[in-house]
């Protein structure tokens, strides 16, 4: 079967990795269900109106775990986890690491997080420039995912080449280089969980550790997933809300002026971030558990199924002057970090993380400019984060 919509010829292109905003409007108007050829070489729907995003991201019917609609597991790869789970083992897996991320205990962090982002930006003082994403996105998310969960930030480096291999080839059939990359991760997961277990410590690590030899919360293979996960989702979404939010400023130099001058509506600014360009531009794929009707499209068991958030998120059905950058824009129900019981975790602590790196950033340095065109600056591959791999600033 064909695609429906010569529009999908657009998709997944370096113009549209550029700029995907042009296209998603013309998909919401003319074929906001889109049955498209994955990069993997696979067919599948794309949603990109907001309403239709919401209920696809609580539908039951739209599975996580693909064994659910038919279709074999590759066990190598990161899916036993609470991301690419199904209830009744979403609820279990969740719940063993959620107690880690509530608000309160992420607020507690805030006095930390803030010594990082002041440690990162004295390593570069005197410097006349800065690569933002190299030397201050990357490294503070990083360093507080790693403190959270035990493991050297000394081996942060590895992490980033690890989570490069999943994160920006997703959508793309695994080659050989990746298979190797994700065998070298687990090796070392391997090997620091044979440290932890003889000398244990109050970590995250620690604590699923002690759960997986309970035997009935956590099997050896959810163990090595889900701390893979909590590595590379631990900081992907920052590093990512960190750059595009300096971008979107530098872009919008009146928006910047304003939280200068007003620096508690950082809350409010980092909303809009989310919501203007967010870091994270598709879900992760759902599978349907059976034959379908979504919407008046008909949908086949096994078929994938992805929601465009960066689309949904500038959807004027349900935002007024949806690509208007507007850090004073009140109430924002935006879809960056999903919806429904696979809300992202992590939200509070990113969006923490993003505030403390990018007033303390400001307030530094108050005069940043790029030191290339916005066109110049190269937006990484793949079919699940938004961001640059890098942006060269002048610190003024």
């Amino acid at each position: 079967m064909q695609t429906n919509s010569s529009l999908s010829e657009n998709l997944f292109t370096e113009a549209f990795t550029q700029n995907p905003f042009p296209t998603y409007e013309q998909m919401r108007e003319k074929e906001p269900i889109m049955r498209i050829l994955f990069p993997d070489g696979h067919y599948g729907w794309i949603i990109t109106r907001y309403s239709d995003a919401v209920e696809a991201l609580k539908d039951p019917r739209f599975v996580k775990d693909m064994r659910n609609a038919g279709i074999e597991e590759d066990m190598l790869f990161i899916n036993n986890n609470m991301l690419f789970s199904d209830p009744p083992d979403h609820k279990r897996l969740r719940g063993l690491v959620q107690k880690a991320f509530t608000p309160q205990l992420i607020s507690g962090m805030r006095e930390r997080i803030q010594q990082i982002a002041d440690e990162l930006l004295a390593e570069v003082e005197g410097q006349e420039s800065i690569n933002l994403i190299d030397e201050y996105a990357f490294p503070l998310p990083i360093i507080v995912i790693s403190e959270m969960l035990g493991v050297p930030n000394s081996d942060r480096d590895k992490f980033r080449v690890w989570s490069n291999a999943l994160i920006e080839r997703s959508g793309r059939e695994p080659d050989e280089d990746v298979r190797n990359l994700i065998m070298e991760f687990r090796e070392y997961l391997a090997d620091w969980f044979s440290k932890v277990r003889q000398q244990p410590g109050n970590d995250l690590i620690s604590q699923l550790i002690i759960a997986e030899e309970q035997g009935d919360r956590l099997t050896e293979h959810e163990l090595f997933n889900l701390v893979m996960l909590l590595i590379i989702a631990g900081h992907e979404t920052t590093v990512n809300l960190i750059g595009n939010g300096i971008l979107a400023l530098l872009q919008h130099p009146e928006q910047l002026r304003i939280l200068q001058s007003r620096p508690e509506l950082i809350h409010t600014a980092i909303e809009e971030v989310l919501r203007y360009n967010g870091p994270v531009e598709f879900s992760t794929g759902r599978w349907v558990k059976e034959d379908l009707e979504f919407k008046g499209v008909s949908m086949k068991r096994g078929e994938s199924v992805i929601i465009s958030l960066s689309s949904a998120n500038r959807d004027p059905e349900q935002f007024n002057d949806p690509d208007l950058f507007d850090i004073s824009r009140e109430k924002s129900p935006h879809l960056a970090f999903g919806k429904g019981i696979h809300l992202c975790l992590g939200a509070p602590l990113a969006r923490l993380e993003g505030e403390i790196a990018i007033n303390t950033l400001l307030k530094r340095y108050p005069n940043i400019r790029l030191k290339v065109d916005v066109s110049e600056l190269e937006w990484r591959p793949g079919m699940i984060v938004r961001g640059v791999k890098e942006m060269p600033l002048y610190l003024e």
